[in-house]
């Protein structure tokens, strides 16, 4: 577990944590000289139960706030440090707001330097301190005199300590990793070092990590907790972690290690916010600092309709200045940029919103609805299943997962997928299945207007139409499963037509055809091109022609001249008696056999090596007989 102190400057945080842990936390020149606490202190306190607690000593001068918010995320037990000779005062009062918003879940109270103040002082500022608590999660908090020169109160608060230690929750390692960076520093002999909290997963000695919001990768060559060698780090420890192939400049506090691919930088996150009652209102336009974890950048938070009020709670869409690494139910705070000042503070609840999405639309939706909203918000791109563990949030991604396979519709081609609301999984995505249906009509429709655009195609190409559609190879192909098993399409190799439909000519279409067939049986070996036949027949020519093909009344020999079956049959004829049993046979001995100017004679011999009528060898052809004839 992580225990984390908070209090106003001077305070004796810093002493009192030396007191338990002997381990003095100022550890810069700067601290030791102005004897005030400026960047976070790490030491480990050893309890009697032998439960190691990892201690983050925090600053208290209102100037390291912003430090204060790094060293206060991600803790599970707040150690509340108030001078008894003054009592509570502001930074008291804003950390503590800060605990709140960050929903740390249990404290204890110290009074400090209790040898300097009687019996009597001391019980007002208990009822004070108390007073103070009573309106917030810590009310029933135990509140401890202490001194760290008489040594009162000390083996009593360790005590406290360790009770919440032994009955607190303990958090898994069966979760996606996740390391805040608070500090880095480079080692002679080691390279890189980081440090931080575990929030959660576990990472072991060699592993790679990704450094986000970046996404530059490493090796974890060395793990240590509280200055011991470790082969593993799980949630709950502090951790140091050397990195190998990674520029000591490429990291800094703000960062956060990550193993898995699913960890996205984001700059547009959806939260439920909530203001404290002295906060100033907030319009899209008012600039704030977010903070989470240990990341500290520039926002502007929107809310439908009117801005968001002091002391209200509401839905809104947070634009950052700068990518974080966020997960659905992390919490998170807001300060005002001027003057800085601690204003309120949520939970996400999208960690990877589309750049025009808005705020949910009411607050503590539930993963399944937020999950819905997603799918219908993603339309034909899906959403990764891969995802859902950051963006839907832990505690409610297999509650979420479950519910969408227990209603999705099953692989099968004979699946309904009609159903307005049930997600459906098809590869790697999941869908609306509002989605799919419309899909489905728009496919239907595209179809349809191919065949009235162009009556005589057998049917319409597929890539054309998952072109037109705008949506990947997998999910046309499924949408095209589904179409042909319900009989709304027919798929033929490359081409898809509506079920039961066949080309049908009209009666001058007909006429034309025959007149068409006609030309081309006339004009024997050496027919007309399609040009010279469409300035006769007009611009329907060329479907005709292709129509005629389908039906084997004509032949295409080369892309612009169609022939005659007769005609072919003839000169294949002729081919087989000239050169059957000759060899090779040189194309002027084939334009004396055919008769033809070299004008068709190629694009004829052409035709019958694709047929494999004959074989190219050298500078002639050889016959190889009638395979397709």
């Amino acid at each position: 577990m992580i225990l984390g102190t908070a209090g106003h400057i001077d305070h004796g945080k810093t002493a009192l944590v030396k007191a338990l842990t002997g381990v003095d936390t100022d550890r810069l020149p700067e601290e030791k000289r102005r004897g005030i606490t400026i960047d976070l202190g790490f030491a480990p306190l050893k309890l009697a139960t032998g439960t190691v607690l990892g201690v983050v000593d925090v600053p208290g001068h209102e100037a390291f706030v912003r430090t204060m918010l790094a060293g206060a995320s991600g803790i599970d037990l707040a150690l509340i440090v108030i001078a008894a000779d003054e009592g509570p005062m502001p930074q008291t009062r804003e950390h503590l707001a800060i605990l709140e918003l960050l929903d740390v879940p249990q404290a204890v109270v110290a009074l400090t330097k209790a040898d300097l103040v009687d019996e009597d002082w001391m019980a007002l500022v208990t009822e004070e301190v108390r007073a103070l608590l009573a309106p917030t999660r810590f009310a029933t908090a135990e509140i401890i005199p202490t001194s760290v020169v008489s040594e009162l109160g000390l083996d009593r608060l360790r005590n406290a300590l360790g009770e919440i230690a032994e009955n607190g929750k303990p958090r898994t390692d069966n979760e996606l990793f996740r390391l805040p960076i608070d500090r880095a520093f480079t080692v002679k002999g080691t390279g890189t070092v980081v440090t931080g909290t575990v929030w959660s997963g576990s990472l072991a000695v060699d592993d790679t990590v990704r450094i986000m919001p970046a996404g530059a990768s490493a090796r974890a060559r060395g793990l240590q907790s509280h200055g011991a060698s470790l082969k593993r780090i799980v949630p709950g420890m502090r951790a140091a972690i050397a990195l190998a192939g990674v520029d000591p400049h490429a990291v800094s506090r703000g960062a956060t290690l990550v193993t898995h691919t699913a960890w996205e930088p984001t700059l547009v996150l959806r939260a439920d916010l909530s203001l404290l009652d002295e906060a100033p209102a907030l319009r899209p336009r008012t600039k704030v600092r977010f903070h989470l974890a240990t990341s500290d950048v520039g926002a502007r938070v929107v809310a439908a309709g009117t801005p968001v009020s002091p002391g209200t709670s509401r839905p809104v869409k947070i634009v950052l200045d700068e990518p974080v690494t966020a997960r659905a139910g992390d919490r998170f705070v807001l300060r005002s940029a001027s003057p800085l000042a601690t204003i309120g503070g949520g939970v996400i609840t999208d960690s990877n919103a589309p750049r025009r999405a808005r705020p949910m639309p009411e607050l503590g939706m539930s993963a399944t609805a937020r999950f819905a909203l997603f799918l219908e918000e993603a339309g034909s791109r899906g959403v990764p299943d891969a995802s859902l563990a950051v963006r839907v949030g832990p505690a409610a991604v297999a509650a979420a997962v479950a519910a969408a396979v227990t209603a999705a519709v099953t692989a099968g081609v004979t699946a309904d997928v009609t159903a307005a609301v049930n997600p459906v999984r098809i590869g790697d995505n999941w869908y609306a299945s509002s989605v799919l249906k419309a899909l489905r009509s728009k496919l239907l429709e595209l179809v349809r207007a191919h065949h009235a655009q162009r009556p005589l195609d057998p049917g319409a190409s597929r890539q054309e139409m998952r072109s037109r559609l705008g949506v990947d190879q997998l999910l046309f192909d499924r949408i095209v499963d589904i179409m042909v098993a319900s009989k709304e399409l027919e798929a033929t190799g490359a081409e898809l037509r509506v079920a039961g439909r066949a080309p049908e000519l009209s009666d001058k279409q007909s006429k034309v055809s025959d007149e068409l067939v006609a030309a081309i049986t006339a004009a024997g070996h050496e027919p007309p091109s399609v040009t010279e036949l469409q300035e006769r027949f007009g611009p329907q020519t060329l479907s005709l022609l292709r129509h005629l093909e389908r039906e084997k009344r004509v032949v295409q020999v080369e892309e612009s001249r169609y022939y005659a079956p007769e005609a072919v049959l003839d000169l294949l004829t002729r081919l087989e008696a000239g050169m059957s049993g000759q060899g090779e046979v040189a194309p002027t001995d084939l334009r004396e056999l055919l008769g033809f100017s070299r004008k068709y004679l190629i694009p004829f011999l052409e035709y019958c090596d694709r047929q494999g009528y004959t074989l190219r060898q050298g500078k002639g052809r050889i016959w190889k007989g009638g395979r397709n004839r």
